[in-house]
Protein backbone atom coordinates (compact mmCIF):
# COMPACT_ATOMS: atom_id res chain seq x y z
CA UNK A 1 0.00 0.00 0.00
CA UNK A 2 1.01 3.61 -0.47
CA UNK A 3 2.69 5.57 2.31
CA UNK A 4 1.05 8.67 3.82
CA UNK A 5 3.59 10.74 1.89
CA UNK A 6 2.64 9.16 -1.45
CA UNK A 7 -1.06 9.52 -0.63
CA UNK A 8 -0.64 13.24 0.01
CA UNK A 9 1.42 13.55 -3.16
CA UNK A 10 -1.35 11.88 -5.19
CA UNK A 11 -3.95 14.23 -3.71
CA UNK A 12 -1.76 17.23 -4.49
CA UNK A 13 -1.48 15.93 -8.08
CA UNK A 14 -5.27 15.83 -8.33
CA UNK A 15 -5.57 19.40 -7.03
CA UNK A 16 -3.00 20.56 -9.60
CA UNK A 17 -4.83 18.82 -12.44
CA UNK A 18 -8.12 20.37 -11.27
CA UNK A 19 -6.53 23.83 -11.37
CA UNK A 20 -5.27 23.20 -14.90
CA UNK A 21 -8.59 21.86 -16.17
CA UNK A 22 -10.55 24.73 -14.69
CA UNK A 23 -8.15 27.18 -16.33
CA UNK A 24 -7.71 25.53 -19.74
CA UNK A 25 -10.55 23.10 -20.58
CA UNK A 26 -13.65 24.69 -22.22
CA UNK A 27 -16.01 22.14 -20.62
CA UNK A 28 -14.52 22.36 -17.13
CA UNK A 29 -14.52 26.15 -17.27
CA UNK A 30 -18.29 26.24 -17.83
CA UNK A 31 -19.29 24.00 -14.94
CA UNK A 32 -21.12 25.28 -11.86
CA UNK A 33 -22.27 23.53 -8.71
CA UNK A 34 -25.73 23.26 -10.25
CA UNK A 35 -24.50 21.65 -13.50
CA UNK A 36 -22.35 19.17 -11.56
CA UNK A 37 -25.11 18.17 -9.15
CA UNK A 38 -26.87 15.55 -11.29
CA UNK A 39 -23.52 14.15 -12.42
CA UNK A 40 -22.44 13.75 -8.80
CA UNK A 41 -25.63 11.86 -8.00
CA UNK A 42 -25.03 9.60 -11.01
CA UNK A 43 -21.44 8.91 -9.94
CA UNK A 44 -22.61 8.06 -6.43
CA UNK A 45 -25.06 5.50 -7.79
CA UNK A 46 -22.34 4.01 -9.98
CA UNK A 47 -20.18 3.65 -6.88
CA UNK A 48 -23.10 1.98 -5.14
CA UNK A 49 -23.46 -0.50 -8.02
CA UNK A 50 -19.76 -1.38 -7.87
CA UNK A 51 -19.99 -1.97 -4.11
CA UNK A 52 -23.01 -4.27 -4.50
CA UNK A 53 -21.20 -6.15 -7.28
CA UNK A 54 -18.17 -6.48 -5.00
CA UNK A 55 -16.03 -5.26 -7.91
CA UNK A 56 -13.19 -3.67 -5.96
CA UNK A 57 -11.34 -2.45 -9.04
CA UNK A 58 -14.49 -0.65 -10.15
CA UNK A 59 -15.01 0.67 -6.60
CA UNK A 60 -11.55 2.22 -6.80
CA UNK A 61 -12.37 3.92 -10.12
CA UNK A 62 -15.77 5.17 -8.96
CA UNK A 63 -14.29 6.53 -5.74
CA UNK A 64 -11.91 8.49 -7.94
CA UNK A 65 -14.86 9.96 -9.84
CA UNK A 66 -16.59 10.96 -6.61
CA UNK A 67 -13.35 12.45 -5.25
CA UNK A 68 -12.96 14.47 -8.45
CA UNK A 69 -16.40 15.97 -7.87
CA UNK A 70 -15.52 16.92 -4.29
CA UNK A 71 -12.36 18.63 -5.50
CA UNK A 72 -14.33 20.31 -8.31
CA UNK A 73 -16.89 21.80 -5.89
CA UNK A 74 -14.08 23.01 -3.62
CA UNK A 75 -12.34 24.63 -6.60
CA UNK A 76 -15.53 26.49 -7.53
CA UNK A 77 -15.95 27.56 -3.93
CA UNK A 78 -12.40 28.92 -3.84
CA UNK A 79 -13.05 31.07 -6.92
CA UNK A 80 -15.72 33.01 -5.02
CA UNK A 81 -13.64 33.03 -1.82
CA UNK A 82 -16.34 31.10 0.03
CA UNK A 83 -14.28 27.98 0.85
CA UNK A 84 -11.54 25.76 -0.53
CA UNK A 85 -10.51 22.12 -0.13
CA UNK A 86 -8.70 22.86 3.15
CA UNK A 87 -11.89 24.36 4.58
CA UNK A 88 -13.81 21.29 3.45
CA UNK A 89 -11.31 18.91 5.08
CA UNK A 90 -11.02 20.94 8.28
CA UNK A 91 -14.81 21.20 8.54
CA UNK A 92 -15.27 17.43 8.53
CA UNK A 93 -12.29 16.96 10.86
CA UNK A 94 -13.79 19.39 13.37
CA UNK A 95 -17.18 17.68 13.11
CA UNK A 96 -15.69 14.21 13.63
CA UNK A 97 -13.78 15.36 16.72
CA UNK A 98 -16.85 17.10 18.19
CA UNK A 99 -19.11 14.14 17.46
CA UNK A 100 -16.72 11.58 19.00
CA UNK A 101 -16.26 12.78 22.59
CA UNK A 102 -15.69 9.12 23.58
CA UNK A 103 -12.46 9.29 21.54
CA UNK A 104 -11.43 12.93 21.88
CA UNK A 105 -13.04 13.68 25.24
CA UNK A 106 -13.99 11.99 28.50
CA UNK A 107 -17.39 10.56 27.52
CA UNK A 108 -17.80 6.81 28.09
CA UNK A 109 -19.77 4.55 25.74
CA UNK A 110 -20.61 0.86 25.97
CA UNK A 111 -21.60 0.05 22.42
CA UNK A 112 -22.51 1.27 18.93
CA UNK A 113 -25.99 2.32 20.04
CA UNK A 114 -24.53 4.68 22.64
CA UNK A 115 -22.38 6.27 19.93
CA UNK A 116 -25.38 6.82 17.62
CA UNK A 117 -27.47 8.25 20.45
CA UNK A 118 -24.70 10.68 21.43
CA UNK A 119 -24.29 11.67 17.77
CA UNK A 120 -27.94 12.74 17.45
CA UNK A 121 -27.96 14.53 20.81
CA UNK A 122 -24.80 16.45 19.89
CA UNK A 123 -26.40 17.57 16.62
CA UNK A 124 -29.32 19.04 18.54
CA UNK A 125 -26.89 20.89 20.83
CA UNK A 126 -25.22 22.31 17.70
CA UNK A 127 -28.44 24.16 16.90
CA UNK A 128 -30.49 21.71 14.82
CA UNK A 129 -34.19 22.01 15.64
CA UNK A 130 -35.01 18.41 14.72
CA UNK A 131 -33.11 15.13 14.51
CA UNK A 132 -34.69 14.77 11.07
CA UNK A 133 -33.20 18.01 9.75
CA UNK A 134 -30.24 16.18 8.27
CA UNK A 135 -32.34 13.87 6.06
CA UNK A 136 -32.05 15.22 2.49
CA UNK A 137 -35.42 15.92 0.88
CA UNK A 138 -34.28 14.53 -2.47
CA UNK A 139 -33.28 11.10 -1.17
CA UNK A 140 -35.03 8.15 -2.83
CA UNK A 141 -38.01 7.12 -0.71
CA UNK A 142 -36.60 3.78 0.50
CA UNK A 143 -33.31 5.34 1.56
CA UNK A 144 -35.11 8.28 3.15
CA UNK A 145 -37.40 6.01 5.19
CA UNK A 146 -34.40 4.05 6.43
CA UNK A 147 -32.57 7.23 7.45
CA UNK A 148 -35.66 8.65 9.19
CA UNK A 149 -36.10 5.50 11.25
CA UNK A 150 -32.40 5.29 12.06
CA UNK A 151 -32.32 8.89 13.26
CA UNK A 152 -35.39 8.75 15.51
CA UNK A 153 -34.11 5.48 16.97
CA UNK A 154 -30.95 7.38 17.89
CA UNK A 155 -32.93 9.44 20.41
CA UNK A 156 -34.88 6.48 21.80
CA UNK A 157 -38.03 6.54 19.62
CA UNK A 158 -37.98 2.89 18.69
CA UNK A 159 -39.41 -0.58 19.23
CA UNK A 160 -37.71 -2.85 21.74
CA UNK A 161 -37.79 -6.18 19.89
CA UNK A 162 -37.88 -7.35 16.23
CA UNK A 163 -41.03 -9.36 16.92
CA UNK A 164 -42.90 -6.15 17.80
CA UNK A 165 -41.95 -4.70 14.43
CA UNK A 166 -43.01 -7.87 12.62
CA UNK A 167 -46.38 -7.69 14.33
CA UNK A 168 -46.66 -4.12 13.05
CA UNK A 169 -45.89 -5.35 9.53
CA UNK A 170 -48.72 -7.89 9.77
CA UNK A 171 -51.07 -5.21 11.14
CA UNK A 172 -50.26 -2.89 8.23
CA UNK A 173 -50.73 -5.70 5.72
CA UNK A 174 -54.18 -6.42 7.15
CA UNK A 175 -55.11 -2.73 6.90
CA UNK A 176 -53.87 -2.66 3.29
CA UNK A 177 -55.98 -5.69 2.37
CA UNK A 178 -59.02 -4.09 3.99
CA UNK A 179 -58.63 -0.95 1.84
CA UNK A 180 -58.02 -3.08 -1.28
CA UNK A 181 -61.33 -4.83 -0.61
CA UNK A 182 -63.06 -1.45 -0.23
CA UNK A 183 -61.53 -0.23 -3.49
CA UNK A 184 -60.47 3.26 -2.38
CA UNK A 185 -57.31 3.87 -4.43
CA UNK A 186 -56.09 6.81 -2.35
CA UNK A 187 -56.42 4.81 0.86
CA UNK A 188 -54.80 1.79 -0.76
CA UNK A 189 -51.78 3.91 -1.70
CA UNK A 190 -51.57 5.30 1.85
CA UNK A 191 -51.73 1.85 3.43
CA UNK A 192 -49.27 0.45 0.90
CA UNK A 193 -46.83 3.17 1.98
CA UNK A 194 -47.35 2.15 5.61
CA UNK A 195 -46.53 -1.46 4.71
CA UNK A 196 -43.31 -0.44 2.98
CA UNK A 197 -42.34 1.84 5.87
CA UNK A 198 -42.90 -0.93 8.42
CA UNK A 199 -40.98 -3.45 6.27
CA UNK A 200 -38.05 -1.04 6.03
CA UNK A 201 -38.17 -0.68 9.81
CA UNK A 202 -38.18 -4.48 10.19
CA UNK A 203 -35.13 -4.68 7.93
CA UNK A 204 -33.32 -2.31 10.29
CA UNK A 205 -34.04 -4.63 13.21
CA UNK A 206 -32.75 -7.56 11.19
CA UNK A 207 -29.55 -5.57 10.47
CA UNK A 208 -30.37 -5.55 6.75
CA UNK A 209 -30.08 -2.53 4.49
CA UNK A 210 -33.42 -2.46 2.63
CA UNK A 211 -31.99 -0.60 -0.38
CA UNK A 212 -29.26 -3.21 -0.79
CA UNK A 213 -31.74 -6.03 -0.32
CA UNK A 214 -34.10 -4.66 -2.97
CA UNK A 215 -31.29 -3.96 -5.42
CA UNK A 216 -30.02 -7.50 -4.90
CA UNK A 217 -33.46 -8.79 -5.89
CA UNK A 218 -33.53 -6.40 -8.88
CA UNK A 219 -30.23 -7.80 -10.14
CA UNK A 220 -31.42 -11.37 -9.58
CA UNK A 221 -34.65 -10.73 -11.49
CA UNK A 222 -32.81 -9.05 -14.40
CA UNK A 223 -30.40 -11.98 -14.68
CA UNK A 224 -33.19 -14.54 -14.72
CA UNK A 225 -35.37 -12.60 -17.14
CA UNK A 226 -32.47 -12.11 -19.55
CA UNK A 227 -31.86 -15.87 -19.42
CA UNK A 228 -35.51 -16.34 -20.36
CA UNK A 229 -35.07 -13.92 -23.28
CA UNK A 230 -31.99 -15.79 -24.52
CA UNK A 231 -33.78 -19.13 -24.41
CA UNK A 232 -36.77 -17.76 -26.32
CA UNK A 233 -34.42 -16.50 -29.05
CA UNK A 234 -32.78 -19.93 -29.26
CA UNK A 235 -36.24 -21.37 -29.92
CA UNK A 236 -36.96 -18.59 -32.44
CA UNK A 237 -39.98 -17.61 -30.39
CA UNK A 238 -41.17 -14.28 -29.09
CA UNK A 239 -41.91 -14.06 -25.40
CA UNK A 240 -45.37 -12.84 -26.36
CA UNK A 241 -45.97 -16.13 -28.16
CA UNK A 242 -44.88 -18.30 -25.22
CA UNK A 243 -47.28 -19.54 -22.58
CA UNK A 244 -46.62 -18.82 -18.93
CA UNK A 245 -45.99 -22.55 -18.45
CA UNK A 246 -43.25 -22.47 -21.12
CA UNK A 247 -41.67 -19.38 -19.62
CA UNK A 248 -41.79 -20.91 -16.15
CA UNK A 249 -39.62 -23.82 -17.31
CA UNK A 250 -36.80 -21.47 -18.29
CA UNK A 251 -37.37 -19.36 -15.20
CA UNK A 252 -36.80 -22.40 -13.00
CA UNK A 253 -33.65 -23.20 -15.01
CA UNK A 254 -32.40 -19.66 -14.45
CA UNK A 255 -32.86 -20.02 -10.69
CA UNK A 256 -30.40 -22.92 -10.69
CA UNK A 257 -27.64 -20.95 -12.40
Amino acid sequence: MNTRESQLKAFDRLLTIMDELRDQCPWDKKQTMETLRHLTIEETYELGDAILDNDLDEVKKELGDVLLHIVFYAKIGSETNDFDIADVANSICDKLINRHPHIYGDVKVNNEEDVKRNWEELKLKEGKKSVLEGVPKSLPAVVKANRIQDKVAGVGFDWEKPQQVFEKVKEELAELQEEVNLGNKDRVEAEFGDVLFSMINYARFLKINPENALERTNKKFIKRFQYLEEKSKEKNKSLRDMTLAEMDIYWEEAKKI
